[in-house]
């Protein structure tokens, strides 16, 4: 007898069962129902009623606060902010606790200098109220702005967890007191600076000794509240976060990349106090952030339940802990999965990762013993497999560019208003590529070669996380590891049994539950424009499940002729299926995400007037205009010389009306000479209601040595690149009665020349200004909308 014919490399799989498509089936009905229940958990609970029990969280009794709160744009220091300040204090007033307001001026926190350089400051109006423990062994921070952007109401930002607070408040006066304080701080000036939160962390009585924050924040109007930073050492607030809160979302993943970006929120200003805790938000439906749109009634009230059955939940749980113990050495890993939270020690991440490169190393090795690959193949194998990594984002990022030039409208939004079939046109490309180049490669170098192949990328993805973002490596370690043991439980097993197909189908079910999270929570995060990342980690979790993807394949059994070519042809229906899907998924967002009166097109306008020349411009800061904006501008321009508080950026320009307005008025309170130096004691008022008020000096008059503002030493600021106005000075929300200002200056010249600029919002008075049509709306900036009046004063 000769020897056996050898085995096509098309049929060297892990996995090879006699009844091919009952196990396809089942495998395939398995994964569906693992990423049913992981979907499901990440859904947001329903609104309890008014009538829910005392102790318990009711987003419709919160609700009712939403709607005063953010009955209308309230920035700080406006008189909307006054009235949205007056009903805090007379809720927490109302159930009984320890209320006071601390009204102080204050530096901003982190490096937030808004949309002008130099030193900012605000006046600040913060709600406090505290509910004293019984044996307290520190203070638990309850933490939410009352404050809103100038160009919205703020209904989600930060409405929502202003009222989610107070309704927490509530639920914490029914029952036994805790045993430690529970503060209430409700902060001011968050949009502007965070100047409200630097001014409790930094100079509360309250703060003094840290304690545990909670803070709550919102970046779009529906969606899964996001536990999404922490402190570092975080593992006991996390063991706290996994135990208590009823609806834990959150990943170690979202915290590393945060730390990454220049973000900042409140919690920012309790971090560089030292304080500990979680900051959480909820993401999805950004096209409305920072938007006249940000309603209360654009709300979805089960995110709102969400937030406030978490932190009421985790208020308990810091109330009674003893917080001395929670400081830990390490940070935490973790991620959610049905029912809970995975966490583990974050030193496990390097030998997990060390671990799964090893085991892929293993599995390498046994199925070049066994006769399923060569080492030719395993080269190949992993060297392909580069192809969908690099291909599946690039057709994401092609797709987004290819949307934008139907829908350019689109650039000015963190996300499309129904952004979900575009969502799915990104997950549908991915596994279109992914499809596609398994097909096209399966033949030739064999299945069990390109799972081995995918299943290096992933473990080489797991130590390049361990080394940038510690807390993500799970992501790529975890399925490396898995997929790894389930092809060495695979070989030992016969091929053509259950046992191989029940171990890559579980490997499968792993990495579904560790990356599909991910894939789902990256989209609203980082929007559209970067839905490139989330197609690499569907990428990643397609690698995973190769060998279930195998099952899909026809078995070649040898076939040649037209037997070949229709199994090819068969092996290519799942990609063109795919490809069609995104196709399909891509013209249905098109269709129904139109731009209309409830989802206007975002335009970005401002007027400049400069009451020395009486010159007035109208601004823009969109590249490509749309219709409505290009009416007012036409070429680009620098501005910082004439209006140094609105940044250096170039803008688009065009002229303007003059506008009846007054610029700030600039008083001179005391001027006194020693030596070289020179020391103006100034007093800055603006002369109509305003925003902010800015100062600059001309650096090519006098150099200034120290700035005190409002009594306040101020470090000098010097801008970066500055031309003429070197330094500066930025203040959020003035007092009517203006400010008082020190500089000492070293003077270069006789007269020492500033620029002084207020801003306040609204056009609609301006002559010249068109009203917008009702599909015409206005972008989520802090410029939007923008009136500012500068003039140059020689002293």
């Amino acid at each position: 007898m000769g020897a056996p014919p050898a085995t096509p490399a098309a049929d060297r799989a892990l996995a090879r069962p006699r009844r091919r498509p009952a196990a396809a089936v089942a495998a395939l009905a398995v994964l569906v129902a693992v990423a049913a229940g992981t979907l499901f958990d990440l859904r947001t609970p329903a609104p309890a009623p008014a009538d829910a029990p005392a102790a318990e969280f009711s987003a419709t009794r919160a609700y009712e606060h939403v709607k005063v709160v953010a009955a209308e744009t309230h920035a700080a220091g406006s008189p909307a902010n006054d009235r949205a300040r007056a009903h805090l204090e007379q809720t927490l007033r109302g159930l009984g606790l320890e209320t006071s307001v601390q009204d102080t001026v204050a530096p901003e926190a982190g490096q937030l200098s808004g949309a002008a350089g130099g030193t900012t400051l605000a006046r600040v109006r913060n709600v406090v109220a505290r509910l004293p423990g019984t044996d307290p062994t520190g203070r638990v921070f309850l933490v939410a702005h009352y404050d809103s952007v100038q160009s919205g109401p703020g209904g989600n930002d930060d409405a929502a967890g202003t009222s989610a607070i107070l309704e927490v408040a509530r639920a914490l006066t029914i029952g036994p007191r805790p045993r430690n304080d529970i503060v209430f701080v409700l902060t001011d000036a968050e949009e502007a600076c965070l100047c409200g939160a630097a001014a409790f962390a930094a100079e509360h009585p309250l703060a003094a000794d840290g304690g545990v924050v909670l803070n709550l924040e919102a970046r779009g109007r529906t969606g899964p509240v996001i536990m999404f930073e922490t402190s570092r050492r975080n593992a006991a607030l996390v063991g706290a976060f996994g135990r208590a809160a009823p609806h834990p979302v959150g990943t170690s993943f979202a915290v590393e990349v945060y730390r990454l970006l220049p973000n900042d929120t409140d919690f920012t200003a309790f971090l560089d106090e030292d304080f500990v805790g979680l900051n959480s938000a909820y993401l999805d439906g950004g096209a409305i952030y920072h938007t006249p749109l940000d309603t209360p009634e654009s709300m979805d009230r089960r995110s709102l339940q969400h937030h406030g059955d978490n932190v009421l939940a985790l208020a308990r749980e810091f109330g009674r802990t003893d917080l001395d113990t929670l400081d830990a050495a390490h940070d935490a890993t973790y991620f959610p999965v049905p029912g809970g939270l995975v966490r583990y020690p974050g030193w496990l991440t390097w030998p997990l990762a060390l671990a799964g490169l090893l085991a892929i190393a293993a599995l390498g090795w046994a199925a070049r013993r066994h006769g399923r690959t060569s080492l030719p193949r395993l080269a190949a194998g992993f060297g392909l497999a580069a192809v969908p990594l690099l291909a599946a984002p690039l057709t994401a990022w092609l797709l987004w560019t290819a949307v934008l030039a139907v829908r350019p409208g689109y650039a000015e939004l963190l996300d499309p208003y129904r952004p979900g079939w575009y969502r799915l046109a990104v997950v549908a490309l991915a596994a279109a590529v992914l499809f596609g180049w398994y097909a096209l490669t399966r033949r030739a170098v064999g299945p069990a070669a390109l799972a081995i192949g995918g299943l290096g990328w992933l473990a080489l993805f797991g130590v390049l996380l361990a080394v940038v973002a510690p807390g993500g490596s799970y992501l790529a370690a975890l399925p490396a590891l898995a997929g790894a043991l389930a092809g060495l439980v695979a070989l030992a097993t016969r091929i053509d049994g259950p046992g191989p197909v029940v171990a890559v189908t579980l490997a499968a079910a792993v990495a579904v539950l560790v990356l599909l999270p991910t894939v789902v929570l990256l989209f609203p995060a980082l929007g559209m424009g970067m839905g490139a990342v989330a197609a690499l980690f569907a990428t990643l979790l397609g690698f995973a499940a190769l060998p279930v993807v195998d099952l899909l394949h026809p078995q070649a059994g040898g076939a040649r002729g037209m037997a070949a070519a229709r199994a090819r042809r068969r092996g290519a229906l799942p990609a063109l299926a795919a490809t069609v899907a995104a196709v399909v998924f891509a013209g249905v967002g098109l269709t129904v995400d139109r731009f209309d009166a409830a989802h206007p097109i975002p335009t970005h306008l401002m007027y400049a007037l400069d009451a020395g020349t009486g010159q007035a411009r109208w601004l823009s800061h969109e590249t490509d205009p749309q219709p409505w904006t290009d009416g007012y501008v036409d070429g680009t321009e620098r501005v910082d010389d004439e209006f140094p508080g609105l940044g250096d950026a170039e803008l688009r320009a065009g002229p303007a009306p003059r506008a009846d307005l007054p610029a700030p008025k600039v008083e001179v309170l005391a001027d006194t000479r020693a030596g070289t130096e020179r020391t103006l004691r100034l007093r800055l008022t603006p002369q109509r209601q305003v925003r902010l008020t800015t100062l600059h000096v001309d650096a090519t008059t006098a150099t200034v040595r120290s700035m005190v503002v409002a009594g306040r030493p101020v470090p000098v600021d010097r801008i970066a690149d500055a031309q003429r106005w070197d330094v500066g000075l930025v203040f959020h929300a003035p007092p009517p009665e203006g400010l008082e200002i020190t500089l000492t200056l070293t003077p270069k010249a006789e007269r020492v020349a500033l620029r002084a600029m207020d801003a306040s919002d609204g056009l609609d008075a301006l002559p010249g200004f068109r009203p917008r049509p009702p599909d015409v709306g206005v972008v989520g900036s802090h410029t939007s909308e923008m009136l500012a009046v500068a003039q140059t004063h020689h002293l």
